[in-house]
C-alpha cells in the first residue's frame, strides 16, 4: 500500500475535520493508463490539490492508494472513529468487492464515491456499483473534478471549519 497520507498530511489544528481518501487499483497509473478515458492528471497531482483545498476549507486530508483489496479493507477499518468523512474511488473493485462494501457498512460518517469516467456509459459490467447503496453520494463522469466536488460536498456535510475561503 502506498501511503500518500504522509505527503498529504496537514498538521492537525483544533477544529479541523479529517477526510480520508481511498484510491483503488490502477489509479497509481493515472496520466499513463488510458489518458483518453481517465485524463492526463497524475494521482500525485490530485492528492496535492485535495490537500490544498482541504487546507483552505478547514479539512485535514490524508489518502492511500492500493491495488490490493485486503489492504483497502484494512485501511478503512483503521480509520473507524478517527475520521469525519471519506472519498473513495474503488476503481475496478466497485463492481466486484463485497469485502470493501462490507467495510464501508461499518462506517458512521459520510462517504462519497467517485469515478473519473461515467460508469453508466461504459461496458455493462461496470454499470453496477456494489458500494452505491452504502455511500452518502456518488460523483461520476466528471474526471478529476469529481474528487474536488466530493471534497466540497464533505465540507458542507461534516460542517468543516469555514475560514471564509470557499
Amino acid at each position: 500500500m502506498t501511503d500518500e497520507g504522509r505527503s498529504l498530511h496537514v498538521e492537525a489544528e483544533q477544529g479541523l475535520k479529517r477526510i480520508f481518501v481511498v484510491h483503488g487499483p490502477n489509479l497509481n497509473m493515472l496520466g499513463v493508463r488510458e489518458p483518453n478515458l481517465y485524463g492526463r492528471t497524475r494521482l500525485e497531482e490530485i492528492n496535492a490539490e485535495l490537500s490544498n483545498l482541504g487546507s483552505r476549507w478547514g479539512l485535514e486530508v490524508s489518502a492511500i492508494q492500493s491495488n490490493h483489496e485486503g489492504e483497502i479493507v484494512e485501511a478503512i477499518q483503521q480509520r473507524l472513529g478517527s475520521v469525519d468523512g471519506m472519498i473513495i474511488n474503488p476503481a475496478a473493485y466497485t463492481h466486484t468487492s463485497i469485502a470493501i462494501r462490507d467495510a464501508l457498512t461499518m462506517i458512521d460518517f459520510p462517504i462519497i464515491e467517485v469515478h473519473l469516467s461515467n460508469i453508466h456509459r461504459r461496458e455493462p459490467f461496470r454499470h453496477r456499483s456494489l458500494m452505491a447503496d452504502v455511500v452518502t453520494g456518488q460523483v461520476v463522469g466528471l474526471g478529476v473534478n469529481g474528487y474536488y466536488l466530493a471534497l466540497r460536498a464533505l465540507v458542507d456535510i461534516v460542517g468543516a471549519a469555514q475560514s471564509g475561503k470557499r
